[in-house]
């Protein structure tokens, strides 16, 4: 049986900066038009946090009872190891989209866009469907785009309409900044199992593109939320307070470009984490405040 230690570990709590850095930088944008609302900013983080560890436990599962976790090189996975049954992982996976889907249900009723159950149903889906079922997509390439779209514009759009009815400027180009770091932190994942990943058969993005370019793909992506940055200064100077966070980027692109490979590529995920939170408070902070 698995300690309390062991299933943190594998929430993998550390990219959890995936899902509190949207809900920052929407909650910003709601406050730049003065819109901002505690509460529903609050659900709106227990959602995303809620959905991103069920994630975690599904693909933990999923991963697990296919064997491509057999010879990972990275963190503590429950059912690779052997830690944790299969089904107990499932059933915690399935624990946090329900509670998940409990808050999400009771900040559309709030903010009366019932609309928005479509969205919060094709999340949990996305979520599941990453790794799960016959034909996971996760498994295909089409990981970053997922990431992409529900770690950004659909995080941080939805974040901001529940509270304020309507999406801005702001909240757009945050939307695309978040989206950026997300897929990035998505590529050095990937980036660091391409070996075990085609031997596994699981054809992700990296594996696909081959290291070189998706090296070159890491830099491009991590670079999108400063072009971001001084476009939204034009509007707002203060914006430009996001680009603090370039010292986090900087060392894990120099990583990426050096060559490195496995264990050495596990600080690049921490420090774009980093960098993904940094761009988000500082940020959404100084211009929800303008």
């Amino acid at each position: 049986m698995a300690t309390v230690a062991e299933w943190i570990e594998g929430a993998r709590v550390r990219t959890l900066p995936n899902s509190v850095a949207p809900v920052l930088v929407g909650s910003g944008a709601a406050a730049a038009i003065g819109a901002f609302s505690l509460a529903r900013a609050a659900l709106a983080l227990f959602v995303s946090l809620a959905l991103q560890i069920g994630v975690n436990y599904a693909n933990d599962y999923s991963d697990g009872v296919r064997g491509t976790d057999s010879d990972r090189v990275g963190p503590l996975r429950l059912v690779g190891s052997g830690v944790a049954s299969p089904g107990a992982v499932k059933a915690a996976a399935f624990a946090c989209f329900g509670l998940g889907a409990v808050a999400g249900l009771v900040l559309v009723s709030l903010s009366g866009q019932w609309w928005m159950l479509a969205i919060g149903a094709a999340c949990i889906a996305g979520a599941w469907f990453y790794t799960g079922g016959e034909k996971p997509y996760g498994y295909s390439g089409f990981g970053e785009i997922a990431v992409f779209l529900f770690f950004g514009v659909i995080a941080v759009l939805g974040t901001e309409y529940v509270q304020a009815d309507r999406v801005s400027w702001f909240g757009a180009a945050g939307a695309v900044a978040m989206g950026s770091f997300s897929a990035g932190v998505l590529v050095a994942n990937n980036l660091r199992d391409v070996p075990t990943d085609r031997v596994a058969g699981k054809h992700t993005l990296a594996v696909r593109l081959g290291e070189v370019r998706t090296r070159v793909l890491y830099q491009v992506l991590v670079t999108i939320p400063f072009v971001v940055t001084v476009a939204a200064a034009f509007a707002t100077p203060i914006a430009l307070v996001g680009l603090v966070s370039i010292v986090f980027v900087v060392p894990a692109a120099r990583r990426v470009a050096r060559g490195e490979t496995g264990l050495n590529l596990i600080p690049v995920l921490k420090q774009t984490g980093l960098a993904m939170l940094t761009w988000a408070v500082v940020t959404a902070t100084a211009v929800g405040l303008t």
